[in-house]
C-alpha cells in the first residue's frame, strides 16, 4: 500500500508502515529525526501523487483549546486578532486536507477548533494502546474503521470493560503555595514537560509508539 505520512518530522508512524512492508513515506517542513523515505516541504506538492492511505498530523498550534484564552481581543488586541487569523489559516488546511482525493484518511489532532466544525470519528490517549500517558486526542477517518484498541490491551476485559489498564502519572501535585485545591492532582506528561515552549511543542506533537502500530497493524 502507498501511505502518505502528512505533516511527521519523527518517522515514528512512516517506519512503523514500513516495518509491515508497505511503501510508506513522511513528509514535513522540517527534516525527518529518523533516517527514512521523508519529502521535505509543503504536503500539498506531492498530495495528489495516488496515495492509497494518508494520515495527517497538521499543525494544532491554534487549533487546540489549550491556549484558547489567548483569543481575548479585549484582553491581547492585535495580537489576539493576528492568532484568530492564524486560527483560520489552520483550519484551512485541515480541510484541505480532509477533503484531499485520497481514499483513506486519517487526521490527528487534540480537542479544539476543529471540533465545533465535525465531530471526530474517535478520540483515543496512548495508554489504550500501551503507552502509559495520557493525551486526549482526536480522529477524523474517511474510509477507515476506528482504532481496536482491546487487540492491544490483554488486560482489557472487552465483555465486562474491566481491567482497563491507567494512565501513569508522573507526581502528584499536592495543596499549597502554587496550587490551592481541595484535592491531589495528578500531573502527566504533558503537564511536566521542560524546555521552552517550542521544545514542549516538538516533543508533544509525536505519536506515540503504540498508536503508529496500531495504525501500521489495523489499517496496513
Amino acid at each position: 500500500m502507498k501511505v502518505l505520512v502528512a505533516c511527521e518530522y519523527s518517522g515514528i508512524v512512516r517506519d512503523a508502515f514500513l516495518a509491515k512492508g508497505h511503501d510508506a513515506i513522511s513528509c514535513d517542513i522540517l527534516d525527518t529525526e529518523s533516517p527514512g523515505p521523508h519529502y521535505k516541504g509543503n504536503v500539498l506538492d506531492i498530495i495528489g501523487d495516488g496515495w492509497d492511505l494518508m494520515i495527517a498530523f497538521p499543525p494544532c498550534t491554534y487549533l487546540t483549546h489549550a491556549g484558547i484564552g489567548h483569543f481575548n481581543v479585549e484582553r491581547y488586541g492585535q495580537k489576539a486578532i493576528k492568532r484568530m487569523k492564524l486560527r483560520e489559516d489552520g483550519k484551512d488546511f485541515f480541510m484541505t486536507l480532509y477533503l484531499a482525493p485520497i481514499q483513506k484518511i486519517c487526521i490527528e489532532n487534540p480537542v479544539g477548533f476543529i471540533n465545533q466544525f465535525i465531530t471526530p470519528s474517535q478520540i483515543i490517549h496512548p495508554y489504550y494502546f500501551g503507552d502509559s500517558n495520557l493525551k486526549r486526542t482526536c480522529l477524523w477517518l474517511k474510509g477507515l474503521p476506528q482504532l481496536n484498541h482491546f487487540r492491544h490491551n490483554d488486560l482489557f476485559n472487552q465483555k465486562t470493560h474491566t481491567n482497563r489498564p491507567e494512565p501513569a502519572y508522573v507526581h502528584e501535585r499536592k495543596p499549597g503555595k502554587h496550587y490551592k485545591g481541595g484535592e491531589v492532582k495528578k500531573r502527566y506528561f504533558v503537564d511536566t514537560m521542560k524546555g521552552s515552549h517550542e521544545d514542549r511543542a516538538h516533543q508533544r506533537a509525536k505519536t506515540f509508539p503504540g498508536i503508529a502500530n496500531a495504525m501500521a497493524d489495523q489499517w496496513g
